[in-house]
C-alpha cells in the first residue's frame, strides 16, 4: 500500500510536470512521452526498484527540457526561476547518486521533490509566454507614436541644418526589428520573439542615444526661443498663481504650498529674465535646466489647488443642475465661435478646439453617471469639463 502512494504520487506528479501548450523545443519532450515509462496498471507495481528505475529516467529527460529552455535566455542567478532550476538539478543529483548506491527509498523521495521544482520551472515558462503573447503587440503598438515622434525630431533636425548622422538609418532598422517581433508571434515561434526582441530593444537604444544628440543640439540652437517663450508662459503662470492664492485664501483654503512654489519660481524665473535681457540665452537656458524640478513644483501645486477650486464650484452649482448644464452649454457655444472668429485671423487654435472637445466629452460622462447614481464620480468629470473650459478661456483673453 505504500508503495502504491508513492506511485500514484509520482504520476500526478509526472502527469501535471508540464504545463499544456508550452513549447519545449524538443518533438519527444511531450507529456505522452513522459507517462509512456509508467506502468500500466499501476496496482500490480510493489517493486522499489522498478519505481526508482521510472523516476530517475523521468528525471533525466525533465532536466535536459528545463536545461535547454534555461540556456535560450538570460536570467539573474536570483531569480525564482533559476532557484527552482538549480535545487531541481540539485535533488536529481542526489537522487542519481542513490540510485547508483542501491538506496531506492532515498532516490524516489528526492527524486518527486526535484520534480517538484523542475515543475515550478516549467509553469513559469508557460506563464512567460503567455505575457509575452498579451504584452508584446502592446508594446509594438506603442512604438508607432515613438516612430512619429523620431521622425518629426529628424525633420525639424534638418530642416535647420543640424547634422542627423545615421539616424535616419537606424529608425529603419529598429522599425524592420520590430516588424520581426510582430511577423514571430504572428507565426506562434515565441522563442524566436524573445530572441527578436533583444534585437530590437538594443537598435532602439542606439536610436535613443542619437536622438538626445539632436534634440540637445535642436535645443541649443534653438535656446532664444525656448527661453523668451518659458519668460511669456511663466508671466502668465506667475499671475494666475496670485489669483489662485488670492481666492484660496478667501474661501479658506490653505494656499501655504503654492505660494512657497510661486516664490521658488519667481526667483528663477527673474534669474532668466536678467540673463535673457542681456542676451545670454545659453545660460539662461541651463538655468532652466538645473531647476527644471522647481519648476514643475510649481506647476504641479498650481495645478493642484486649481482642481479643488473647480471641485467646489461643481459641489455648490450642482444644487441646480440644469441651471449648472445650461451655463455650460451657453459658454460651449460662446467659446466655439470666439475659437472660430481667432482660426480666421490666422491664429492656430488646435490645442484649445482639444480642451473644448474634451469639456464637453467629460460633460456627457458626467450626465451618464448622474443618470447612474453616482455623483461623486460625476463630480470629477464636470470639475475637469470646468477646468478644460477656464483654459480655453485664458486662451482666447490672450489672442483677443
Amino acid at each position: 500500500m505504500k508503495w502504491l502512494k508513492v506511485w500514484l504520487l509520482m504520476a500526478l506528479l509526472v502527469g501535471s510536470i508540464i504545463p499544456a501548450g508550452l513549447s519545449l523545443a524538443d518533438e519527444n519532450a511531450t507529456i505522452e512521452n513522459e507517462t509512456e515509462y509508467l506502468p500500466p496498471e499501476i496496482q500490480n507495481i510493489t517493486q522499489e526498484e522498478k519505481i526508482a528505475n521510472q523516476i530517475v529516467v523521468a528525471l533525466e529527460r525533465l532536466s535536459n527540457i528545463t536545461t535547454k529552455l534555461i540556456n535560450n535566455v538570460n536570467l539573474p542567478e536570483n531569480s525564482s526561476i533559476m532557484r527552482h532550476y538549480q535545487l531541481a538539478e540539485q535533488y536529481k543529483e542526489v537522487a542519481t547518486n542513490a540510485y547508483e548506491s542501491d538506496d531506492y527509498y532515498n532516490t524516489i523521495i528526492n527524486g518527486l521533490t526535484a520534480m517538484h521544482h523542475y515543475r515550478e520551472v516549467l509553469k513559469s515558462f508557460e506563464r512567460g509566454k503567455e505575457e509575452l503573447k498579451e504584452r508584446l503587440p502592446e508594446e509594438i503598438k506603442r512604438m508607432e507614436g515613438y516612430f512619429r515622434m523620431a521622425e518629426k525630431t529628424i525633420e525639424i533636425a534638418q530642416r535647420q541644418g543640424i547634422d542627423v548622422g545615421n539616424t535616419t538609418t537606424l529608425l529603419q532598422e529598429t522599425k524592420d526589428a520590430y516588424k520581426a517581433v510582430l511577423e514571430d508571434i504572428k507565426a506562434k515561434d515565441f522563442e524566436k520573439a524573445r530572441e527578436d526582441l533583444e534585437i530590437a530593444r538594443e537598435k532602439k537604444a542606439a536610436l535613443d542615444e542619437e536622438l538626445r544628440r539632436i534634440r540637445k543640439e535642436l535645443v541649443e540652437a534653438n535656446a532664444d526661443k525656448i527661453v523668451n517663450e518659458f519668460l511669456e508662459k511663466g508671466a502668465r503662470g506667475i499671475e494666475t498663481a496670485e489669483k489662485v492664492v488670492e481666492m484660496a485664501e478667501e474661501k479658506g483654503y490653505d494656499a501655504n504650498e503654492l505660494q512657497e512654489r510661486l516664490e521658488a519660481f519667481k526667483e528663477i524665473y527673474s534669474e532668466v529674465k536678467a540673463l535673457a535681457d542681456e542676451g545670454k540665452y545659453d545660460e539662461a537656458l541651463q538655468v532652466m535646466r538645473e531647476n527644471t524640478e522647481t519648476i514643475k513644483e510649481f506647476h504641479r501645486a498650481m495645478a493642484f489647488l486649481q482642481k479643488k477650486f473647480h471641485e467646489r464650484e461643481v459641489q455648490e452649482r450642482l444644487g441646480d443642475l440644469k441651471g449648472f448644464l445650461r451655463e455650460m452649454t451657453i459658454r460651449i457655444q460662446k467659446d466655439s465661435r470666439e475659437l472660430r472668429e481667432l482660426g480666421r485671423r490666422g491664429v492656430d487654435t488646435k490645442r484649445a478646439e482639444l480642451q473644448l472637445k474634451t469639456s464637453i466629452q467629460e460633460i456627457r460622462l458626467g450626465i451618464e453617471l448622474l443618470k447612474n447614481r453616482k455623483p461623486a464620480e460625476a463630480k470629477m468629470h464636470f470639475a475637469i469639463a470646468l477646468d478644460m473650459l477656464h483654459k480655453v478661456d485664458e486662451f482666447i483673453l490672450r489672442h483677443a
